[in-house]
Formats: structure tokens, C-alpha cells, sequence
């Protein structure tokens, strides 16, 4: 069972976190519910919170935007309601009717669109969507909470006599107007109301001569106020009519408050469900303004919070546009405690709180502001001793307090609880009050209790650091700037650096020495080595983070080398493949040639057509027959080659043609003979000369022949010479 002091939920600022969810919510009953919100006993139960706040917010950037759900209470009316023979106004049922149609509408959506927000849905899945009570409301009372002509025959009946004397009224009023007007008995104003009646402005002088009844006089007495005889015996009438249609609404609201009483119980439900989504948004909101997540929730004892914020401070950092430092720290069972240590104004507290802060609000069903991949566990209790506790009331001092505050630590302390103590073991005697800090700290390691502590005691900073499953902690100090980074790093302790912070402040240096001189030479020496740690582990952070981004580069420059390897090999196997295929085209040429010559001397047909059949069959059986889509393939990948060797061919032409406008020396022409090694002029291939015939000699490349013009030809030896 979940339970969790309100001297927590105060030492956390767990309340203003609430007031500002409270200024959120659109109706009183939501603020009102807002402002007493608690950690969940249960965990079933704050998972469907937490659920539905989550739901809420995805509800944001989706395009089924949750519906209007803002209402104006109806406690009076279920009170009023509550009591027998009673009966409602009709802008009271207004309300309800009203009520009942936003609830009728969201749970209608809700069952709609199961699939996006299935636990906002199961909240409503116990409530009746019903239109009985707006059916009967909408018989008696219109959209503006005016009861109906039609409300009943009777009322009916009544308002067409009172339209029609009204009728009569202003007939003989007009008639009396033009009457007295023309003997000139009234006043420049002709006309007036008194006592919601209408009258004749009529002279004092002549107030004898008119016919009627005086209701009262100007303040000068110039003026007589008189309703004429005609209009007298309408506006009794009249007065009796306003009567029966005053006793007919009375008995029509009576009867309609009969009619919606019995659904007394279901409205109380709409206006809980109503006040609650009402919450639920606040959340929501307030999690959109602190950019608040759910993390993960483990069974396992594990507690990970990354990059974590103070909502507090970061809401009131955004308002005056300052940095808020995120902090990033663990518990498990192999690190239960973290000791944190440091300068006084460095963060030590923040830290802490941060820590508390969000796994109460996570408790109480809200969203924090953690990175996603955050995880942690439910805490049966969260137990703290935060800031100066003196009590006047019960004569207690602050190390009183302190001792019955850990009393009761010891009374509550397992391995499901959380415990933050700020300033431990303060007080008293240094040496006394931290040598009993220390067995405390002893005490809740061994309950395997988590928790967080913050002190300057070097005693506790030890002890952490000899405690298998405890470990130091310290806020980064800027040795140049004498200024606090608010950054928590684990693992080592932390200076108080109070020499340094007194030298900032503008304490005379002689003043320090002096100070120095009065402790112990050990303990300067233990803070001025923690001190020097610190530095060093400062200086690793900023030459780590260099080395990351320097890596980071490394692999970038390195990706990009492999890419253009890659493409490289893709263009000389392309090169090759054109290559293979032009000495191909090349030896299947001089086959022809050879045919075409053979042809050429004897004119026989039949040898032409039986080695043109003989070249087809070889080459036809190292063919494999290709799929359309490999045919296709093929066709696309010669296009691109043949592109891209358009382009070298072209760019080759363009160096040939800017040679040829150079001078050429002429090297005299050498004569060739059987047996040279010869190559064309503009080819790389060589071949030996077989045999001359005319201007023309055969050369052999060894798996074929062609027939050359001794122009074309060139030693091998003399270009290499």
C-alpha cells in the first residue's frame, strides 16, 4: 500500500505544482479537484491515470481532437433537486440540459473512437448516455432559458388573451394620446411609465379636465401623471392574466422537476466524469508546457531518470528566458544511495528535489519531464527531511527535529522506500553529529532503502565511498570563474570549495590564511585534493566531448570514402564489361573479314553462307537465354555505360584535337618486315606480322588476324625507344 506524508508532499513543493494544474482547469469543480490531488494507493489505478493523461495529450497532434467538455456546475440545482416538492428556475434546468448534452456528445466520441483513447473510454463506459432529460427539457424551456408558449395549452391559452389585451391597451392608449394631444393638455414629452404602466404626461393645469387615474407627479409638480379611464379596465385585466401565467409556469416547473428527479443520481455522475476530464486535461496541459512524458514502469527495483528538469524551475527559468540544466541520475539495487557533495548556491538541493518531485507527480497520475527512454519503480513511501525545521510550537531546535525526523526514518525505512535528506547530519557538533549521521546512513543502507543525501561531512563522503552499493556524486564548480555549472556527475566526491567561494565573495585573503591556519592541516589537504579531482575530472569531460565530435567526424569522412569506393568499382566493372564487349565486336569483325575476302576470290556461296552459320553457333552456345526483365536490365545498364563512355569518348576527342593544333615533329617512317611486333597507331593491342601483301599486311594477335594498311601499323620497339 502506496502512502505518502503531507510533510512530503510539502518539503517537494508538491502544492504548487497543483495550483498551477488547478489555474489550468476550465470549471471551479476541476480547479477544487485539482488542488486535492494525492499520490495513488494502488498501482492499477494510477496506471489508468497515467494512461488517460498520456491519451489526452496524443489527443493534441491528432486530427480526432477530444470535444468541448467546459460546463457550468449544477450543485445547487442536485441540491434543490434533492428535496422532495421542490422545484427548479428555468435557467437551473437550462444548466442541466446543457450538462447532459456535453456529456451525451463526449461519451459518444469516446465510443467511437475506442481505438485512440480505450482508457478515457473505459472511464466512461459506466456512465448512461441517455436524451430523456434533454427531451423534457426541450418541451418546456427554449435555448435561451425562457419557458415555451407551447409549454402547456393552458399557458398557451393565457399568453394569446395577454397579446391580445396588451393589444387593446395600446388601441385605447392611442386613441386617448390623440385626444388630449389635440386640446393641447400635454406635455412636450406626451407620454411616460410609472409603476410599469404606461401614461399620459398631462399639465398640472389641466389635470382635472382628463379622465383617469393620477399615478404620480414630476418632481416640480408641472406634470400629472394619469393612466386614462379607457386603458384602467385593460391593465386590471391584464395584471390578472400575469397572474394565472405565473401559476401555470410554477405548476409546469414543478412538474418538470418531478419528471427530472428520478435522474438525480446520473446527473451527480455527469458532473463528476465532466469535472475529472476536466483534470485530466489541466494535466495533460501542463504536461505539453513542462514537455512531460510516461516514462517506463518497472517491476524491477531500478530508478532512471535522463536528462530530468525541475517543472518549477523550468517553467519560471522559460518565463525570464534562462537556461534550466537538466540532470541525469540512477538508483538500483547495485547503487541504492548517491551521496552528493559540493558549494553551498551549486545545485545540491535542486538535484534532489528534482529527483523526489517528479516520482510524486508520477505517482499522482502526471506526466514529467524526463527522456523517453527513463525508467523507474513504485515507492511505498518517499520520506524527506528538506530545509530548517526549527519548531516553536514544540520547543524542538533544528537537531532535535532532525533526530525525531530520522526516528521515524528508522521506523519506515525498506527496500521500497526513498529517502532525501538534504544537509545530513547538520546541526550539531561536526565530529558528533556527523560520527551519528554516519551510523544512520549505515542503517538505511543495510534496509536497502534508496535514497539521495546531500552534506559536506567528509566522514559520509568516505563512507560512500567504501559502501559496495553506495556511491559519491558532486555538482561541477568552474575553477577559473569561481561560478557553479548546476551539472551532477556521479562517481566522486565534491569540494565545498569554501575558501574559494569566501575569496569570490570578497573576504580579505589575509583573513582566509588566518581561517586555514585554525583546522586541521589533514582535512585543507583531503578538500584541496577533492578540489584538485575535480578540476581534472572537469578538464576529461571537455576533452572527451572534443574526442566525440572529432570521431563523430572521423566516420562521417570515412562513410563518404567507402561511398566513393563503391562507385568506383561499379564504373570499372562497367568499363571492363564495355571493354570485353568491344574486343567481342572487334574479333566477330575480322572473322567477317576474313569470310567476306575468301568470298571475294572464289565466289562461292555455299563456304560463305557454312562459316557465317559456323561463327552464329559458337556464339550462340555461350549465350544463356535472358528473362525479359533480365533483357530489359541488360538494355538499361548498356544505355548508361554507352552514356558514360559518350562523355570520356568526347572528352578524349577534345585532348586529340587540342594535340593536333600543336606541332608534330615527323619521325621518319620505319619499314616493316615478317616477324616485327607491330600495334595500330591509335589501338594498344600488338600482334606480329604474318605475312605482306602489297601496301597491306596480315597481322596475328594471337586468337584472331586482321588485315592492316602498313600506314596504320608501328613497331613496338621503336616506341619504346
Amino acid at each position: 500500500m502506496i502512502s505518502i506524508t503531507e510533510k512530503t508532499l510539502q518539503d517537494l513543493q508538491f502544492p504548487t505544482v497543483l495550483e498551477t494544474i488547478s489555474s489550468i482547469c476550465n470549471t471551479d469543480i476541476g480547479k477544487q479537484k485539482a488542488l486535492e490531488i494525492t499520490p495513488f494507493r494502488d498501482k492499477e489505478t494510477l496506471m489508468s491515470a497515467l494512461m488517460q493523461t498520456s491519451e489526452y495529450v496524443a489527443s493534441f497532434q491528432n486530427n480526432n481532437a477530444i470535444p468541448n467538455h467546459g460546463f457550468d456546475a449544477i450543485t445547487y440545482e442536485i441540491k434543490f433537486l434533492g428535496i422532495e416538492d421542490s422545484f427548479l428556475e428555468v435557467g437551473g434546468f437550462r444548466k442541466i440540459a446543457t450538462i447532459s448534452e456535453t456529456t451525451n456528445v463526449l461519451l459518444a466520441f469516446l465510443n467511437k473512437f475506442n481505438d485512440y483513447y480505450p482508457n478515457l473510454c473505459a472511464k466512461s463506459s459506466g456512465i448512461q448516455l441517455t436524451k430523456e432529460i434533454i427531451s423534457l427539457i426541450d418541451v418546456v424551456a427554449d435555448k435561451y432559458g425562457e419557458i415555451k408558449d407551447n409549454a402547456s395549452p393552458e399557458l398557451l391559452n393565457i399568453r394569446r388573451n395577454i397579446n391580445l389585451v396588451r393589444g387593446k391597451m395600446n388601441q385605447s392608449f392611442g386613441i386617448a394620446l390623440t385626444q388630449y394631444n389635440g386640446l393641447g393638455y400635454l406635455d412636450d414629452i406626451k407620454e411616460s411609465f410609472v409603476q410599469n404602466r404606461r401614461v399620459l404626461a398631462v399639465l398640472a393645469m389641466y389635470r382635472r379636465k382628463v379622465r383617469g387615474t393620477i399615478l404620480g407627479s414630476s418632481k416640480t409638480g408641472s406634470i400629472a401623471y394619469i393612466e386614462p379611464e379607457t386603458t384602467l379596465n385593460y391593465s386590471r385585466e391584464l395584471s390578472n392574466l400575469e397572474y394565472e401565467e405565473k401559476e401555470e409556469i410554477t405548476r409546469i416547473l414543478k412538474q418538470l422537476s418531478n419528471a427530472i428527479r428520478p435522474f438525480l443520481p446520473l446527473l451527480i455522475q455527469y458532473q463528476d466524469f465532466l469535472s475529472d476530464i476536466d483534470v485530466i486535461a489541466a494535466k495533460a496541459k501542463y504536461a505539453n508546457r513542462i514537455n512531460g512524458i510516461l516514462p517506463t514502469i518497472t517491476e524491477e527495483r531500478r530508478l532512471y531518470f535522463r536528462d530530468a528538469y525541475h517543472p518549477i524551475l523550468y517553467l519560471n527559468n522559460k518565463q525570464k528566458k534562462e537556461i534550466t540544466h537538466p540532470q541525469t541520475i540512477e538508483l538500483s539495487q547495485e547503487n541504492r544511495i548517491i551521496v552528493i557533495s559540493g558549494p553551498n548556491a551549486g545545485g545540491k538541493t535542486i538535484s534532489m528535489k528534482t529527483v523526489g518531485l517528479l516520482q510524486l507527480m508520477l505517482q499522482s497520475g502526471m506526466l514529467i519531464p524526463v527522456h523517453e527512454r527513463s525508467e523507474t519503480f513504485l515507492f511505498d513511501r518517499i520520506l524527506t527531511d528538506i530545509g530548517d525545521n526549527q519548531s516553536i510550537e514544540n520547543h524542538l531546535s533544528t537537531y532535535s527535529y532532525r533526530l525525531k525526523n530520522m526516528n521515524y526514518f528508522l521506523k519506515k525505512c525498506n527496500k521500497r522506500t526513498m529517502f532525501l535528506i538534504d544537509e545530513f547530519g547538520t546541526g550539531s557538533d561536526p565530529e558528533l553529529g556527523g560520527a551519528l549521521a554516519e551510523i544512520f546512513l549505515e542503517e538505511f543502507y543495510h534496509r536497502e532503502a534508496f535514497g539521495l543525501i546531500t552534506t559536506h561531512y567528509s566522514n559520509l563522503k568516505i563512507l560512500a565511498n567504501e559502501l559496495p552499493y553506495a556511491t559519491n556524486a558532486n555538482m561541477l564548480f568552474d575553477e577559473k570563474s569561481l561560478e557553479p555549472m548546476y551539472k551532477l556527475v556521479l562517481g566522486q566526491a565534491g569540494s565545498s570549495f569554501t575558501f574559494e567561494v569566501a575569496l569570490k565573495n570578497g573576504i580579505p585573503f589575509s583573513l582566509i590564511n588566518r581561517a586555514k591556519k585554525k583546522i586541521e592541516v589533514g582535512k585543507v589537504r583531503f578538500d584541496k585534493t577533492i578540489a584538485t579531482l575535480q578540476k581534472e575530472r572537469s578538464k576529461m569531460e571537455k576533452t572527451s566531448q572534443t574526442l566525440k565530435v572529432e570521431e563523430t567526424k572521423a566516420r562521417e569522412e570515412g562513410k563518404k570514402m567507402e561511398d566513393i569506393n563503391v562507385k568506383i568499382k561499379q564504373k570499372l566493372e562497367s568499363y571492363q564489361e564495355l571493354y570485353d564487349s568491344n574486343q567481342k565486336t572487334i574479333y566477330i569483325g575480322q572473322k567477317i573479314e576474313d569470310i567476306a575476302e575468301k568470298y571475294f576470290n572464289n565466289k562461292n556461296k555455299k563456304d560463305l553462307i557454312g562459316e557465317f552459320l559456323k561463327i552464329v553457333e559458337i556464339e550462340n552456345s555461350k549465350r544463356k537465354k535472358a528473362t525479359p526483365k533480365e533483357a530489359k536490365a541488360i538494355i538499361e545498364k548498356k544505355k548508361e555505360v554507352i552514356e558514360e563512355v559518350t562523355v570520356v569518348v568526347e572528352e578524349i576527342r577534345k585532348e586529340k584535337k587540342e594535340k593536333k593544333l600543336k606541332p608534330v615533329v615527323v619521325k621518319p617512317k620505319a619499314i616493316l618486315k615478317v616477324g616485327d611486333r607491330v600495334r595500330m597507331l591509335d589501338g594498344k593491342s600488338v600482334g606480329s606480322i604474318d605475312k605482306i601483301e602489297k601496301n597491306k599486311a596480315v597481322v596475328n594477335y594471337g586468337m584472331f588476324t586482321s588485315k592492316v594498311s602498313l600506314d596504320e601499323l608501328e613497331l613496338v620497339e621503336a616506341v619504346k625507344k
